[in-house]
């Protein structure tokens, strides 16, 4: 099995009120196996989410490559990382942003009109709902769903395109500690049967034994390598 990911010694730095020099992350990595769900650990401010928003073509590292399926994504023009995060990619976030004026199957058919996706959007839709079990809530609107069930709904939308990578940033930081297992279950699920790879934050501790591969940060190092858990 091989890295869809790699990171090479990538920092990022940010200008700070006074011409000063934040350093988000330092000399960082890591690879990312196919068909595996790595968690990358920290507390607030560790760099998490700087290194999750440039492994999925949000941001660029200051120094440093990122290979996404071998393609250097510095030598990328701004629409060929547009079409990557749009085809590729599917991301999952804290706050679920689910349309509130559409059903949970409207959110996820939605999804598949903007990513242009060239199959059946119907039956597409429905499938992945099923797939997070929320077969027979298609019809409810977000307000109708419990936080749990929302979340379900924008994970359903996130695979929806088929991406190669689901990027998901705290997508249980504002889950209780039962739905946020079930929704690691989940994702333990999709990565076996559906051949997914997910890269996903979290500070939560309880949570960490159920990925594949863990990397911890503090103040934009690495201080942990890989741990293979199963």
């Amino acid at each position: 099995m091989g890295n869809i990911i790699e990171t090479i010694n990538i920092s990022r730095h940010f200008r700070v009120a006074g011409g000063k020099n934040f350093i988000a992350l330092s000399d960082i990595s890591i690879q990312i196996p196919e068909r595996s769900l790595t968690i990358l650990k920290g507390r607030s401010g560790s760099g998490k989410t700087t290194l999750i928003n440039i492994l999925g073509a949000l941001d660029a590292p200051t120094s440093g490559k990122v290979l996404f399926d071998g393609e250097d994504l510095a030598i990328m023009g701004e629409k060929q990382r547009e079409a990557l995060r749009r085809e590729r990619i599917g991301f999952v976030f804290q706050s679920v942003s689910l349309i509130p004026i559409m059903s949970a199957y409207e959110n996820v058919e939605f999804a598949l009109r903007l990513a242009g996706f060239q199959g059946n959007r119907q039956k597409r839709a429905e499938h992945c709902l099923k797939l997070v079990g929320l077969g027979g809530r298609m019809k409810h609107m977000p307000q109708e769903m419990s936080g749990g069930e929302q979340q379900r709904v924008a994970i359903a939308r996130a695979i929806a395109h088929e991406p190669r990578v689901i990027f998901a940033d705290e997508p249980t930081g504002e889950l209780d500690s039962a739905t946020s297992i079930q929704v690691m279950k989940l994702f333990s699920e999709l990565v076996e049967t559906e051949n997914m790879t997910i890269v996903m934050t979290t500070h939560d501790q309880s949570l960490m034994g159920m990925g594949d591969r863990l990397y911890e940060l503090q103040d934009g190092r690495l201080v942990k390598g890989e741990e293979e858990h199963g």
